[in-house]
């Protein structure tokens, strides 16, 4: 959830060149890299994390991916917290699961900031409202949709792909920002939450844009607002809550790249290098673009770890406004 701030503090740190001597040696490990991956296969963690491995051969004389599924991406981290500090082991994991997961559980066997070394962010991607046949067709706006939902406070919901997401909590924001109270109803994932938009069980969804976009293209769903802090290029047409007139309501998902804690520094630096590489090349834009992610403005490791403070703390006081009680 990243602020205008943050993002022209990369891009300024984009324009700085990076040491020649850090791109110029040979590969920092002499053995094998894995990719710890917190999603099953064939998910957007998943793929990230194979077009990443690809292009890591600078890196390390080989990287494979390894899928640790389970407990909301978690296994994966802790795997990386108990993992050896000498790069060998990396993870590419959404930001919600170092941001947001510190404030929706009380027992989570790892601190972001203190057992992980934040080395890059990859991509982010905003989520766009979307409104199902329960609205009414006339209502084409984020503002026509919070004055319907002032007008008819039965039926002012919207869903989630679960309880503690960081849809359910954008959500909040905007109800917040708007004073308009919305019901968050939690699913079990994104495809019901969005099978019962469609079928006119509920009014709204907070969504992927990349899950949403074909039944946007369809005209089953419409979609009113995104809340990122631009445009999406997926969605070119459709304004962010922030030209709606909600400034607060800000929220993002992104991709990063983290070592195990006392990571040497320069393995860090190297990594980074190899990171911000692999992102300008064709391969990983191919998976960005079909994903509908953007591209992350190259950081160094210091300016992502600043951003990532910034986020646990923002995410903080939204969870807390909200009286959301953590999970065990």
């Amino acid at each position: 959830m990243l602020n205008r701030r943050q993002f022209a503090a990369a891009a300024a740190f984009a324009a700085t060149p990076f040491p020649g001597s850090l791109l110029a040696q040979g590969p920092v490990l002499t053995k094998p890299a894995r990719i710890v991956v917190g999603f099953p296969p064939g998910g957007s963690a998943d793929l990230m994390a194979r077009a990443l491995a690809q292009q890591l051969g600078g890196y390390a004389p080989s990287v494979i991916v390894e899928n640790k599924p389970g407990a909301g991406g978690r296994i994966a981290l802790e795997a990386l917290k108990n993992a050896e500090p000498d790069g060998s082991t990396l993870v590419v994991t959404p930001s919600s699961m170092v941001a947001l997961y510190p404030h929706v559980y009380k027992k989570l066997s790892y601190d972001p900031l203190r057992d992980f070394t934040p080395v890059a962010m990859m991509a982010s991607f905003p989520f766009v409202l979307v409104v199902g046949p329960l609205v009414p067709a006339q209502v084409k706006t984020a503002a026509e949709f919070l004055a319907w939902c002032r007008d008819n406070p039965r039926l002012a919901a919207y869903a989630s792909p679960g309880n503690g997401s960081t849809p359910h909590f954008a959500g909040v924001a905007l109800s917040r920002a708007s004073q308009v109270e919305l019901t968050h109803v939690a699913y079990k994932g994104g495809a019901p939450a969005m099978n019962d938009v469609l079928g006119g069980q509920i009014a709204a969804n907070m969504a992927v844009i990349s899950n949403a976009l074909p039944l946007l293209q369809t005209g089953k769903l419409r979609a009113l607002a995104v809340t990122g802090p631009a445009r999406s290029a997926a969605l070119p047409d459709v304004p962010t809550l922030m030209e709606a007139g909600w400034r607060d309501v800000q929220v993002t998902e992104w991709f990063g790249v983290f070592l195990p804690a006392r990571a040497p520094a320069e393995v860090v630096q190297r990594l980074n290098a190899a990171v911000r590489d692999a992102i300008k090349t064709k391969a990983v834009q191919e998976v960005l673009a079909k994903a509908s992610f953007d591209a992350a403005a190259p950081a160094s490791p210091a300016e992502f770890g600043r951003m990532l403070k910034a986020e646990v703390d923002r995410w903080g006081g939204i969870v807390k406004a909200s009286g959301f009680t953590p999970e065990d």
